[in-house]
């Protein structure tokens, strides 16, 4: 596994603490947006976790969104018992999670957050059916199960989509 990324290796790693094991690959096109993942991995945009960071109030708490779904801020801070939502920067991204915007996994972070989970994931529960998330870079990626993304991030399910 000497080709592999740290940050990747380090997702992996916090997937076995959480009793869950899980194959990474890599996309040498990049899948930094949901529809690049989508392409690159082949599967539906819908089926792409973008690991979102946000500050509510005073406190840094992750989305995992649904890719094709955009978040309803509003929601997001109701959600986390919050009057306001807003973006972080990058440096606030990695600061919070250990990972770079494009490449945050929905697990493993550096600093213990809140994270809440769209719904709209849960749909790709068959027998064949995941859904992917970043594995801490640009490029590399894992298929996990809606109801373990749900375990191992530890979110709570709640509508977040806009509109």
């Amino acid at each position: 596994m000497s080709d592999v990324h740290p940050n990747t290796l380090r997702v992996i790693a916090a997937a076995q603490e959480a009793g869950l094991e899980i194959t990474t690959r890599r996309f040498p096109e990049g899948t930094k947006t949901a529809a690049d993942a989508a392409a690159a991995i082949g599967v539906s945009v819908g089926q792409i976790v973008k690991s979102l960071v946000f500050g509510v109030d005073e406190e840094i708490v992750m989305a995992l969104v649904s890719g094709s779904n955009q978040l309803d801020e509003k929601k997001l801070a109701t959600a986390a018992g919050g009057a306001k939502c807003s973006r972080v920067d990058a440096d606030a991204v990695r600061a919070a999670t250990g990972y770079p915007i494009g490449g945050v996994p929905p697990f493993g972070h550096t600093t213990q957050l809140r994270v809440f989970v769209d719904p709209d994931l849960l749909q790709y529960d068959g027998v064949n059916d995941f859904v992917w998330a970043a594995a801490g870079t640009w490029n590399d990626n894992f298929a996990i199960a809606p109801k373990d993304l749900v375990r191992v991030s530890g979110g709570v399910v709640t509508d977040l989509k806009r509109g």
